[in-house]
């Protein structure tokens, strides 16, 4: 029975790592540190419950069912499970954050020193697609590419980064907005909440578990286990990563008081710590960050989409590498106007659909507790999906009245009656009858 070696096991942690760390997750904290101020590490640690927790914990349901989201969805039907698959790997792949890989890491790492302009982003995106394509076109490979090269370098950029932060920050910690006065933690952990990396993990699970089956791992115990033993070497990275940028935020007020965005603190504080090379620094971390996020993104709808359509594998990442350059040049700002809706309507429905598969043992029969809940929460998630496109008239006044709608979350407490009442009904039902032949 063929075991991974410790060294490969941590080539597996790493690239688990590099998946989920993308651009989002470096520019987002600093932004949040700062209006923080001295209530830092309150709004750090919420952050890091719904940034890193609910992420591991998405690994780990996957893991469980044998890292797929069909087996996830299971439970819903064969119809709705792969309506909602379907969804969730075009939005966090395709149509918004595979392109959007390519447009931030231009912005940020080659827009300084070229200008924001058309043609080099043309010329950008091409080479980096190129890339892309060249690592997402040998998934065998992924381990050793992304696990063993790319992310030891992405590492010590980042160690740099943050060790500077650390023992070299920009002033003292600062004032709180109001915002983070009144109940930081509650903040944080909204804020974190809303970085949607659970969506990602749902799409990064079957990279995952084919990385380790391409290793010569059969055993599914042993894929379950070293898959786990990935998303706890992930969540850690994550959690430094993290607590440094908070840092750094909370630490520049004086120097990028003004700025409007975790972009402009970045680059002022590394341009304020190391000057020009600050950029070129900050340069290598955001493209690397990038990369290893768009060849996962670009893997996993291939691995999917291959065993749903009649195509292969190399067919259909080609495909939808080359629709995703396309769509990197319409722009940023277009990009997220019209993903975020969509985004925002489907994670709820991931958070629930893994916290129903974790706590799988408690049901007597999985499709009475997944399908009434996961449908109260589908009409909640159009419920704030219409409202952030703006289509608020739409949606009946008693959904804005609802506890914590506030924040986005007025889903909650309608889906947690309904589990309630579902949990009940299903425990009163007792086990299914099985039939005889």
């Amino acid at each position: 029975m063929t075991r991974l070696k410790s060294l490969d096991l941590l080539a597996l942690g790493f690239m688990t790592f590099a998946l989920f760390l993308g651009a989002g997750n470096i520019i987002f904290p600093p932004s949040a540190g700062m209006a923080a101020g001295d209530n830092v590490w309150s709004a750090a640690f919420g952050f890091l419950i719904t940034g890193v927790g609910l992420p591991l914990l998405t690994v780990v349901a996957l893991a469980r069912v044998g890292g797929g989201m069909d087996e996830l969805t299971a439970p819903l039907g064969r119809k709705a499970g792969t309506l909602l698959a379907v969804a969730v790997y075009l939005a966090i792949g395709p149509l918004f954050a595979t392109p959007r890989t390519a447009v931030v890491s231009f912005e940020m790492g080659v827009a300084p020193f070229t200008g924001n302009e058309p043609l080099p982003l043309a010329l950008y995106s091409a080479a980096y697609f190129a890339a892309v394509l060249f690592l997402a076109l040998n998934p065998g490979k992924l381990v050793d590419s992304i696990g063993k090269f790319i992310t030891p370098v992405l590492i010590a950029a980042l160690l740099v980064l943050g060790g500077a932060a650390l023992l070299a920050p920009a002033g003292e910690i600062g004032q709180s907005t109001e915002a983070y006065q009144a109940a930081p933690f509650v903040k944080g952990f909204l804020e974190g909440y809303l970085t949607m990396d659970t969506l990602g993990a749902l799409v990064f699970g079957i990279v995952i578990a084919t990385a380790i089956r391409d290793r010569g791992v059969r055993d599914s115990s042993l894929v379950t286990r070293y898959s786990v033993i990935a998303g706890i070497i992930a969540a850690t990275g994550l959690s430094l990563v993290y607590l440094a940028l908070f840092y750094l935020g909370a630490t520049s007020q004086d120097i990028a008081g003004d700025a409007q965005n975790g972009v402009q603190i970045l680059t002022t504080y590394v341009q304020h710590t190391f000057g020009t090379y600050g950029s070129l620094l900050l340069a290598v971390v955001i493209t690397l960050a990038c990369l290893t996020t768009a060849v996962g993104l670009l893997t996993a709808c291939g691995e999917y989409f291959s065993k749903l359509l009649p195509f292969s594998y190399k067919t259909m990442v080609l495909v939808f590498g080359l629709f995703s350059l396309v769509v990197s040049n319409q722009g940023l700002t277009q990009l997220i106007s019209v993903s975020v809706p969509v985004l925002v309507g489907l994670y709820p429905l991931a958070i629930v659909l893994v916290a129903l598969s974790l706590l799988g043992s408690f049901w007597c029969s999985a499709p009475r507790v997944f399908v009434p809940t996961m449908t109260v929460t589908l009409v909640f998630g159009l419920a704030d999906a219409l409202n952030a496109a703006g289509f608020s008239g739409l949606v009946p006044n008693v959904f804005a009245h609802l506890p914590m709608a506030a924040e986005g979350l007025g889903w909650l407490a309608p889906v947690a009656m309904t589990l309630l009442v579902a949990a009940v009904f299903d425990r009163l039902r007792g086990e299914p009858a099985t039939r005889t032949a």
